[in-house]
């Protein structure tokens, strides 16, 4: 009996890693690397293996909140205020911005005025003050406020640059200012259990903590535990939005200390822009609180329309946009560079045609420069990057690693003409799995400003010397190798 029994169950799991293993196999939207990656694992530690890619291996967020999505998405008129004619745009930058439009919808628009945001008098030795005058320009603009606040950031932390904004945000509420704030469940998982989300909710501002129930059991045979919202928007009053990669906490970021400062770079946005980042948030706010009634928030006003001159388009990706809708957008702003390219990233696990793209910039006789954090938080995302320098070196990309602190800005500048900011990360998560929102921007003059903090960045940083990397240990070179193979998988 025990032997029949024994076989029984050998025969049950045997069907169910061959079930599970078929599924990896010929599960749409997947890179062969990641099913290589996903098959190796299943077969290595079955058990696990199995377990690991039922809860990871697949991009779902469930049919329930993909319906929510949907209905939020359609009850929203998409904004088209300031909208401009294609041929308005720069035939280099037309492209690009018809891909936005293909994925997001969002059509491009013209007469925005968009600042990077910084300390005037910060040398590149101290770049932690431009984040503090950021945050600093952020709550004085939350001060005036005199109808709405909209917040969605991923990790906001009860220090004192938090509190300084929720403090802000709180006044704000009890003034009459309508404030709604959505943060991250796992990015800001202490924030919502301190007393300064009780204080807020006290004062009449309405939270939420977004994706908290995904990790819930009854939710794990139908949507992929570990997605996360990474998104920054920022709206106030419909008239000013905030991109970038500042999440609310002090560069001094007390939960990993030893890493910090956190260098980051923040844009503010007047004009028809603002709109599109409205839209983005009322679009992730109504499916996860079910709030009614915000379909109908009022235009920009026409005086203040067209405050600038630069042509700019909301870029957002996520679960449920088109399989490596990210990953293409990188690649095609690669691709438009004809002179020079400027990256800066603080996670690089890039897919094979990410990495095929930057390496082929410079035979194409584009200058291509990337600046990456010398000490990465992330010990595994750190090897990873480092087993593509090889490559990226041989390529003729100059390699460069900032040390004084992480660099978590994320930025593109191509050719001095146009730029990509945003939450986006060029990693795996970032690419695949996240919430994320960029700015593709079509202007010289803010071009110029990102550059400028580009080349902050670089004039501080440490050349990475190819023979160097040619000298690293066989064991390290095979850690970082091994990594970067299993990285569909992390």
């Amino acid at each position: 009996m025990n032997h029949f029994l024994n076989l029984s169950w050998a025969l049950l799991l045997f069907v169910a890693h061959l079930l599970v293993a078929l599924r990896a196999l010929t599960r749409p939207n997947r890179t062969p690397a990641s099913r290589i990656a996903w098959l190796s694992v299943i077969m290595l530690v079955p058990l696990a293996g199995m377990v690991a890619y039922l809860l990871l291996g697949e991009t779902s967020i469930g049919q329930a909140r993909i319906q929510r999505m949907r209905r939020a998405e359609k009850s929203i008129a998409k904004p088209h205020e300031g909208l401009v004619a294609p041929e308005a745009v720069a035939p280099q930058a037309l492209p690009l911005f018809d891909f936005c439009h293909y994925i997001t919808g969002f059509g491009v628009t013209g007469g925005n005025r968009i600042t990077v945001l910084r300390d005037a008098d910060a040398p590149a030795s101290e770049p932690m003050r431009n984040s503090l005058a950021a945050i600093d320009a952020l709550v004085a603009h939350i001060e005036q406020a005199s109808e709405q606040v909209h917040v969605a950031v991923y990790i906001w932390l009860d220090d004192d640059k938090g509190r300084q904004i929720a403090q802000a945000v709180a006044a704000a509420a009890q003034r009459g200012v309508q404030c709604r704030l959505m943060v991250d469940s796992l990015g800001s998982r202490d924030f919502v259990r301190s007393a300064t989300w009780k204080m807020l909710a006290c004062a009449g501002v309405k939270l939420h903590a977004t994706l908290s129930d995904i990790s819930h059991l009854r939710h794990m045979a139908f949507s992929r535990v570990d997605l996360r919202d990474h998104r920054k928007i920022m709206v106030i009053d419909n008239r000013i939005a905030f991109c970038g990669s500042q999440n609310f906490a002090s560069p001094l970021f007390r939960i990993k200390p030893r890493f910090a400062p956190w260098i980051d770079m923040l844009l503010r946005c007047e004009g028809p822009i603002v709109r599109q980042m409205q839209y983005l948030f009322l679009s992730g706010w109504i499916p996860e609180t079910g709030e009614t009634g915000l379909d109908h928030l009022p235009a920009q006003a026409p005086e203040n329309s067209l405050p600038g001159a630069s042509t700019a388009q909301v870029f957002e990706t996520g679960p449920t946009a088109r399989f490596s809708a990210m990953s293409d957008m990188f690649v095609a702003c690669i691709y438009a560079a004809r002179k020079e390219l400027v990256i800066t990233t603080p996670y690089f696990v890039p897919d094979e045609s990410m990495l095929r793209a930057i390496c082929a910039a410079p035979r194409r006789g584009v200058k291509t420069t990337i600046i990456f954090p010398a000490r990465n938080d992330s010990w595994l995302v750190g090897n990873a990057c480092r087993s593509s320098y090889m490559d990226l070196l041989q390529s003729g990309v100059d390699v460069h690693e900032y040390p004084l602190g992480l660099l978590h800005t994320k930025s593109m500048t191509i050719d001095g003409e146009l730029a990509l900011v945003g939450s986006a990360n060029m990693d795996r998560r970032s690419l695949e799995l996240n919430y994320e929102n960029n700015l593709l921007i079509s202007d010289k003059d803010v071009t110029a400003q990102i550059l400028e903090r580009q080349m902050g960045y670089l004039s501080v940083s440490h050349r990475v010397d190819p023979e160097v990397v040619r000298a690293w240990p066989l064991h390290r070179r095979l850690t970082q190798n091994f990594i970067a193979m299993m990285a569909p998988v992390l």
